[in-house]
């Protein structure tokens, strides 16, 4: 059977995510992402692997190292709106994922299904953790044309600034790239992400001079300091209560990490 042309398998693939409950998709070459920033940076800093969102590597990977899936040619970026009023899509439940993540998990899945059984492609669902087969989703996103990686260093996007949730999947088949796109509003904002910050996580430039140091990344100018945000998440877990919850049958710590530079944002803010 003819297969049909690339750019026609792209388009259909981009409208089946989204009526499969992506509000953002976009489609990326695994043989570009390879050398994008963080896939080719991350396992070379000091503190890859480590602090919250992390976890125990299954794979025998180095920290910070991704492996690929064999086969992978293209990449699919899948986002979901996460707006401010809606601050439960990234509530921890103890160790329930939040509904958020569900919602992508049930995105990515219901796309592998339908690209193996209707368009002949084999996927692969990739799990959220690096360290567990996942790659590095800010990157794929933004290759993909999703957005660009904000001076917060999260993907900002046109539509919903950086107040979305990512995840992907690898597709066999080469397709055309639907990205990276031209939009960059951060080159003359005055920075509210930074201002926000709690932990002053942007105050000091860690990779001046230094061989890590990218224009864009970490954080576009070398400020952004994870280990320092990641002592605002573990206040956020120190801080969380015990409430009892429909569907537990005793109290659970709701623990609700901390978004401020991306509340703070104005793109794709309506209140802003």
């Amino acid at each position: 059977m003819q297969q049909p042309f690339p750019e026609k398998v792209t388009d259909k693939i981009l409208k089946t995510a989204k009526k499969f409950g992506a509000d953002l998709v976009g489609i990326a070459s695994v043989d570009r992402l390879i050398s994008a920033p963080s896939f080719e940076l991350a396992p070379k800093m000091a503190d890859a692997g480590k602090g919250i969102g992390s976890r125990e590597g299954k794979m025998e990977l180095a920290p910070g190292e991704v492996k690929w899936p064999k086969r992978a040619k293209s990449v699919v970026a899948i986002a979901v709106s996460h707006p401010e009023s809606r601050p439960e899509l990234d509530w921890w439940y103890g160790r329930k994922s939040p509904s958020g993540n569900k919602i992508l998990m049930d995105t990515a899945k219901k796309l592998c299904e339908w690209l193996e059984a209707e368009m002949d492609i084999r996927t692969v669902h990739l799990p959220y953790h690096v360290e567990h087969g996942g790659i590095y989703l800010k990157d794929s996103a933004v290759m993909a044309g999703l957005g660009c990686i904000g001076k917060n260093n999260m993907v900002v996007t046109p539509e919903f600034g950086p107040r979305v949730r990512l995840r992907a999947l690898t597709l066999d088949r080469e397709l055309p790239p639907t990205g990276p796109i031209e939009f960059d509003p951060c080159q003359t904002c005055p920075m509210y992400c930074r201002k926000a910050c709690p932990q002053k996580a942007f105050n000091k430039q860690r990779f001046k001079d230094h061989p890590l140091a990218l224009d864009f990344w970490p954080g576009r100018t070398g400020h952004y300091s994870r280990p320092t945000c990641n002592l605002e998440m573990e206040k956020d877990n120190d801080l969380a209560e015990e409430t009892r919850v429909d569907g537990f049958d005793s109290p659970v710590k709701i623990v609700k990490y901390c978004r401020a530079c991306e509340f703070a944002c104005p793109i794709g803010n309506p209140e802003r």
